[in-house]
């Protein structure tokens, strides 16, 4: 940390026990800095308030907030949004990484400071800052561990594009987290919805597509007619479709057949809203997390497949995992298979392999 020198003086006065000191700059710019001296904290506030008081010396002033100034993390995320590689990325994903960067340039780098980390210079961001911007979410270590990870990704791109000399958040560690993960459903769960949602009804044909396909809820909400052809449903999966698409085939079940042929469908989608209109993946989770209150379950965000064919009593079960929100099909159990009855096993390219049952797996 750079110590204040002839053109800048600081002053230690105490009140309702916290510490206030204010750094002068010439005259020019008077700010105060809330952070105790010597923590992390108070480098990365007192970093700030040099470069701030740099640039209203250097003639930029304080109201140009525009256009962000150069050099700063500001400036590289707008960079960011506006380059190519973040344009390939699905809209979903965009949207979550932008939310998850303009938090970050819009933190405060201190309590109750007008000074954010986007007016950060990108030649005094360290490892020590981003600590700084993780551990601000320390209550959440799956949001710290977000904020990580989009920062890498632009740091990354950052570095191809040499605006970047090193990757400060290269010795940043994620914070550590235990989980159970996600609850999956007994078969006594599955029966008491279904019992709840009798076939022919549109929740059950959810759930029907769900459990027999292993679809993402990206994926199930656009299923329709037009992807099933003599007794197989094809389908590009939605996630990484710009990126690495991935084609999975896979045989329908009789027990789907039967509960798609009962159930009121759309023309392009097997599940349409009260409007008549297809779901999006957000509306259809609301939806759904509804409807398994009605039956008393737990939303199917990670959940337990059952066999094809087969009926409710003796089913065999693979476990369910999920993704980003999404689901997918992970190594079965035991020697339950999916297709274990004679059905050929789904063909899945570019990006995943099939199981030993046949069922795909993620290679992320």
């Amino acid at each position: 940390m750079r110590e204040p020198g002839a053109h800048a003086r600081g002053r230690e006065v105490w009140s309702n026990s916290a510490t206030w000191l204010w750094y002068f700059a010439t005259g020019e710019i008077k700010i105060r800095l809330r952070e105790r001296p010597g923590t992390p904290e108070f480098a990365v506030e007192y970093a700030a308030a040099c470069a701030r008081a740099e640039a209203v010396a250097g003639g930029s002033g304080e109201g140009e907030t525009a256009r962000p100034k150069a050099g700063t993390l500001r400036w590289l995320c707008v960079a960011y949004f506006r380059s190519a590689e973040f344009q390939r990325l699905d809209a979903s994903t965009q949207r979550a990484r932008r939310r998850i960067l303009e938090s970050c340039v819009a933190e405060p780098i201190a309590r109750g400071a007008r000074e954010t980390f986007g007016d950060f210079p990108l030649k005094r961001l360290t490892g020590k800052a981003l600590r700084v911007l993780r551990d601000r979410k320390a209550h959440l270590p799956e949001a710290a561990t977000g904020r990580l990870k989009a920062l890498r990704r632009m740091f990354s791109w950052a570095l191809e594009h040499d605006l970047l000399e090193t990757d400060p958040a290269r010795d940043v560690r994620r914070l550590p987290h235990a989980t159970t993960g996600y609850h999956s459903w007994t078969i006594e769960e599955v029966e008491r919805y279904e019992s709840r949602h009798p076939i022919g009804s549109k929740a059950r044909l959810a759930l029907a597509l769900l459990m027999y396909t292993g679809a993402r809820r990206s994926d199930a909400v656009v299923l329709g007619p037009q992807h099933v052809k003599n007794g197989w449903i094809k389908f590009v999966a939605q996630k990484n479709r710009n990126r690495r698409p991935v084609t999975v085939e896979l045989p329908v079940p009789p027990a789907l057949a039967a509960i798609i042929e009962a159930s009121v469908t759309g023309t392009l989608t097997f599940l349409v809203t009260e409007y008549g209109k297809p779901f999006t993946a957000a509306g259809f989770s609301g939806w759904f997390r509804a409807r398994c209150d009605e039956g008393r379950t737990t939303a199917l965000l990670g959940t337990r497949f059952p066999q094809s064919g087969s009926s409710t009593s003796g089913r065999e079960w693979s476990n369910g995992a999920r993704t980003d929100g999404n689901l997918r099909l992970a190594e079965p159990q035991g020697s339950g298979a999916l297709h274990s009855r004679g059905s050929p096993p789904p063909i899945v390219s570019q990006g995943h392999r099939a199981s030993r049952s046949g069922q795909r797996r993620s290679m992320n």
